[in-house]
């Protein structure tokens, strides 16, 4: 009788946590985070950084590589060419999502836990990185304004 007892408030507890879990959800709040994610992606696939700048809000914080990077602006961001090295050094097609779980949301902010991998050509997986998303919606524009990176 103890352990059923037991067994039953610990399952009235764990049931609690995740109602109070899902009530802090705002469901439009993270699909529209998710489908940011899925531009993000696509325009990184397209190594078009124009494109790919404007998935992103500013100012844009990246984690990753042992150093903290932050862009002020869209411009700034895609002075740059990640994709020649990508494609270069580690012979990169394209990437992936292969999971993405909403760890915390709120109004106007998701942070998304994510899995992703990167392929070469032949669709052979080069390598698989754990990260964390923060998307975030600026004058109605949602886009990922933080994240943090175990990929180079």
């Amino acid at each position: 009788m103890l352990k059923s007892a037991t067994l039953a408030i610990a399952i009235l507890v764990l049931l609690g946590s995740v109602g109070v879990i899902m009530a802090a959800e705002d469901e439009d709040d993270v699909a529209a985070a998710m489908a940011s994610l899925d531009e993000f992606m696509a325009a990184f696939n397209s190594r078009d950084m124009d494109s790919w700048a404007k998935t992103l809000n500013y100012p844009h914080v990246r984690i990753a590589s042992g150093a903290v990077r932050v862009w002020e602006t869209p411009e700034e961001y895609a002075e740059r060419d990640v994709f020649a090295l990508l494609t270069s050094e580690y012979g990169w097609h394209h990437s992936v999502w292969d999971k993405r779980e909403v760890s915390q949301a709120g109004k106007d902010k998701v942070h998304i836990a994510t899995t992703f991998s990167r392929y070469d050509k032949d669709g052979n997986k080069i390598a698989t990185f754990d990260s964390l998303y923060i998307v975030t919606k600026q004058d109605g524009h949602w886009g990922t304004q933080a994240r943090s990176s175990f990929a180079p």
